[in-house]
């Protein structure tokens, strides 16, 4: 688990201090300090906003596509000849989506993985990706397949990628804000000519330890709506077959892999134990909730 947190703090870091860059090298993204050396608040926090939501938004709009490439997704047009099993799969995300309420359905993709776990993602409703391993396939029963269809179908009908992009793009906007702060502060301390490069060093440092600790509100969130999907799931396929489906996924949190990291938030199964730093609750807490 420790492995997969330090990918995914260092995917969002290195994203963050790309932009940050680009944008500082951009003539004119200076102005927030001002001719007599003091910062103009309101100008760094519009420029931090620029900074903090361009990276979540392009994430959010190649999201679908992404996690295509990355997991290796066999996407099933449900208009072409489809096997049996294929076949239940699509029924199953396509009717819980209608009773979900959602007027597009999501595409539905299987991917080849012996790890037990299913996902959901895309920018919109419009235009979701519903997708389930061949590990979950082989080894859940039909109701279990269900219950975990059925999560991931909320998950679409909440929204839940297009809030946790606002959230990230959020807790990217006060790290860079209050990194250029606390840079600002810092470079008083050094001479003239060197407060220049100081600011400019100490900005990129300072994002790493803001982003390191803003992503402890972005875990807490993903834990809470992986809550909020039990309960819409129960509430799409029955409370008992939602319960059944997170038994079946204690069974095999042996078998979640830790090297899709930038993927590993969409997932129904986490790691076996919680903390601070999980993208997902213990799997008997959710159980416990649900009762």
């Amino acid at each position: 688990m420790g492995k997969r947190i330090f990918y995914f703090l260092l995917t969002n870091i290195l994203v963050l201090a790309t932009i940050t860059i680009i944008f500082t090298l951009i003539p004119g993204t200076w102005n927030y300090i001002q001719a007599d050396g003091t910062l103009h608040l309101g100008t760094l926090l519009i420029f931090s906003a620029i900074i903090g939501f361009t990276g979540s938004f392009i994430s959010l709009a190649i999201s679908r596509w992404m996690a295509k490439r990355m997991m290796g997704v066999r996407v099933i047009n449900p208009d072409k000849p489809m096997s049996e099993y294929e076949r239940a799969v699509v029924e199953k995300v396509h009717r819980l989506s209608r009773a979900a309420g959602l007027m597009h359905m999501p595409e539905v993709g299987i991917y080849d993985s012996r790890e037990v776990n299913a996902f959901a993602t895309g920018p919109s409703k419009k235009r979701s990706l519903v997708a389930v391993s061949t590990g979950l396939l082989q080894e859940m029963d039909d109701d279990a397949v269900e219950g975990v269809i059925a999560h991931e179908v909320a998950h679409v009908a909440n929204g839940d990628m297009v809030t946790m992009t606002l959230l990230q793009g959020i807790v990217n906007t006060f790290v860079v804000f209050l990194a250029r702060i606390a840079a600002f502060i810092f470079s008083r301390f050094v001479k003239e000519e060197l407060a220049p490069i100081v600011h400019f060093i100490a900005i990129i440092l300072f994002q790493i330890v803001f982003s390191v600790l803003g992503s402890l509100v972005v875990f807490a969130y993903s834990r809470h709506r992986e809550f909020h999907a039990d309960r819409g799931g129960a509430d799409l396929a029955g409370k008992d077959k939602m319960r059944h489906a997170l038994e079946c996924l204690r069974m095999y949190t042996n078998r979640v892999r830790g090297d899709e990291t930038s993927i590993s938030t969409l997932k129904i199964n986490g790691a076996k134990k919680s903390s601070i730093f999980s993208t997902h609750p213990n799997l008997d807490e959710r159980i416990e909730r649900l009762a």
